[in-house]
């Protein structure tokens, strides 16, 4: 029996804990004043979230760290100015597509996409490199503007990329990696929606760093589980022991919900087990039974008590019938809150054994069951998930008998992945910022088919270089994006011709968008390296060699609106006008823009409306700019370039 606390609530347990979830990874081990070991605030490190300058901090504590991790949280949360700007020659479908291909800098692209994209992705997974001795790492800047780190530290390869090969002589082997990784997870994390979940492929080789990296990013609590995946079925003979399997890491953005599943259903999540769906497999109708003509259909009887304490789910709980107080058995505690037991009990899913008399059980229902499918293993087979040996097959029926890559990743791996978050008929945002050739994309576009979803890719690649010795480079394909985008098309045009009464609506086209500079000038001049002849030029703040298809895009990165919106274009007093996902946002960015153009798209009331500067026909225009829109639209957002 517990005793009575006899005192408030400590205000400072729940502090830290508030803070323990924005920031788990200032969430520490430390004694107290009696000696005790207690959880507490890495108060550096909380610092250093909050500063924009790197803190420095002695204390020792019980923590993973290495060389620059500091740097590395300071390089995640320092802004860029650069933008996304639209390729529409190497795009399929550009108008009617979901889909994204962003070539660029992963960790740049992922800054971009926090506004935008912020709580909205599903589901991600990455193939990051396994750090073998052999691979090469994005070499980071953590203090200077990328273009000049670039140049003074001469870390071009030839094709002007900026990467480095990760070596055990270099001394910095494993910092390197977790420098790399580190920020990228940071901003990953942010991306996820409230219950999605981010899928990891990895080797021996820093497996163990990785997850000590999760842990902080997204929380010890939130590991759902390490699929060691039987990536192939041969033997090696050239080593004493044949390395037959990678594995695949799985976090969720929050796991401490009613509902722990992963992936969500077409019937109320009531009951709460400590486990996710998969693949829908068969159950044993067998099992179940209708004695009392429940009209839900037939059921059987489950234990209504989990394993473990739980102080929120340890109640008291009366039998109606006889009186009696039940309380979980020693170590255990209820599956559900006291409010939802209430709820079930009122719904008639609470049962006391068949006379009655008994201890509370659940009604598990067949037909609400088999929807959840059965519970999955940790262990994922070859024959399961595919091997590197039919990702290699697969990539070779796609391009004309060549492989580009070595060991790509099977679709039947990503498939795998999918299900276990994705439900049936979803239009779910998967992201890969790892993407390499593309097997994600694949993957999204046949499991669409199979269960008639409407999910959607973001893919995010550097354009590296491929070696000029090479399958790849012979076959002409000099890039890792000119691999990608061609799988994705060749991949999408076999999915339609092999079915095609079932393939009418399947979005496979993709919006390629490429990682530049900003749109806008760099102006800053001290005032006495200003010269008369510089006053034209200063008047137009955006780059001569932009597009208003760049300005558009750049826009909707700043206010946020999906980067895969419908946009259609029209012509009102000879200018061109952007309209965006019907009206939410409406753009203009032509010079001479008269008072009937501004009527027009005023009487349209999108929420925002944008236009450039200095792109007024005259002052009268400019006088009656917002009179206009207090007339027709007073709530349209105005902004400016």
């Amino acid at each position: 029996m517990d005793n009575l606390k006899m005192h408030s609530p400590n205000k400072v347990d729940e502090n830290v804990a508030a803070i323990g979830k924005l920031f788990p990874n200032c969430l520490t081990e430390a004694k107290n004043e009696d000696g005790k070991v207690v959880t507490a605030i890495d108060f550096d490190m909380l610092r250093q979230e909050l500063s924009s300058v790197i803190v420095e901090g002695n204390e020792e504590r019980y923590q993973f760290t290495w060389p620059d991790k500091k740097k590395s949280i300071l390089l995640a949360n320092a802004p860029i100015a650069e933008t996304l700007r639209p390729c529409r020659e190497e795009s399929v479908d550009f108008d009617n597509t979901e889909n994204l291909y962003i070539e660029g800098d992963n960790l740049d692209v992922l800054k971009l996409l926090q506004e935008t994209y912020l709580g909205k992705i599903k589901m991600i997974y990455i193939d990051p490199p396994y750090n073998t001795g052999h691979d090469f790492v994005y070499e980071d800047d953590f203090a200077e503007s990328t273009e000049k780190y670039l140049t003074n530290s001469g870390q071009f390869d030839e094709e002007g990329n900026r990467l480095v090969q990760n070596t055990e002589s270099n001394g910095r082997f494993h910092t390197d990696w977790l420098n790399m990784l580190y920020p990228r997870l940071k901003l990953a994390k942010g991306l996820l929606k409230e219950d999605g979940a981010i899928f990891i492929s990895i080797d021996d080789n820093e497996i163990n760093n990785l997850l000590r990296l999760c842990n902080e990013v997204f929380g010890e609590h939130n590991l759902v589980a390490i699929f060691p995946w039987q990536s192939r079925l041969s033997m090696q003979n050239d080593t004493d022991i044949s390395s037959n399997n990678e594995y695949v890491i799985a976090y969720a953005k929050n796991r401490r919900q009613e509902n722990r599943r992963l992936k969500e259903t077409n019937v109320n999540t009531w009951f709460d087990e400590p486990s996710f769906a998969c693949l829908p497999l068969p159950l044993n109708p067998d099992n179940y039974d209708n004695p009392d003509n429940d009209p839900r259909g037939p059921w059987k009887a489950d234990p209504f008590d989990a394993p473990n304490i739980r102080p929120n789910l340890t109640y008291p709980i009366v039998n109606p019938k006889t009186g009696e107080e039940h309380w979980p058995p020693k170590g255990r505690h209820w599956r559900t809150e006291e409010k939802n037991y209430k709820k079930w009990l009122e719904e008639g899913r609470i049962v006391f054994g068949k006379s009655g008399d008994g201890r509370p059980q659940l009604k598990v229902f067949y037909n609400e069951k088999k929807l959840f499918g059965s519970i999955d293993t940790t262990w994922w087979t070859g024959e399961k998930c595919g091997t590197t040996t039919m990702g290699t097959k697969e990539q070779m029926q796609l391009f004309d008998g060549f492989a580009p890559f070595d060991t790509p990743k099977p679709v039947k791996l990503i498939k795998q992945i999918i299900s276990l978050v994705s439900r049936t008929g979803s239009d779910d945002i998967v992201l890969d910022f790892f993407s390499g050739s593309a097997t994600t994309a694949q993957a999204v576009m046949e499991k669409n088919i199979e269960d008639n979803s409407n999910r959607r890719f973001v893919l995010v690649q550097l354009d590296e270089a491929t070696s000029d010795t090479s399958q790849a480079y012979q076959n002409g394909y000099y890039s890792i994006t000119q691999i990608g985008k061609e799988r994705i098309r060749r991949a999408g045009k076999k999915i339609k011709e092999e079915n095609p009464l079932t393939t009418a609506d399947l979005d496979t086209g993709f919006r390629v968008l490429k990682l530049d500079s900003s749109n806008m000038k760099d102006v800053y001049y001290n005032p006495a390296e200003y010269t008369p002849t510089m006053f034209d030029t200063l008047a137009d703040n955006i780059k001569e060699d932009r597009t208003p298809e760049d300005l558009l895009f750049q826009v909707m990165l700043d206010l946020g609106v999906l980067l895969s919106s419908k946009i259609e274009e029209s012509m009102i007093a000879g200018k061109k006008v952007f309209n965006v996902a019907d009206g939410f946002l409406i753009a203009c960015f032509d010079a001479n823009v008269t008072d009937e153009v501004i009527t027009e798209i005023a009487k349209k009331k999108p929420y925002y409306f944008v236009m450039r500067d200095n792109s007024m026909a005259s002052d009268s225009v400019a006088t009656n700019f917002e009179q206009i829109f207090a007339t027709y639209s007073p709530d349209t957002v105005r902004k400016v370039l």
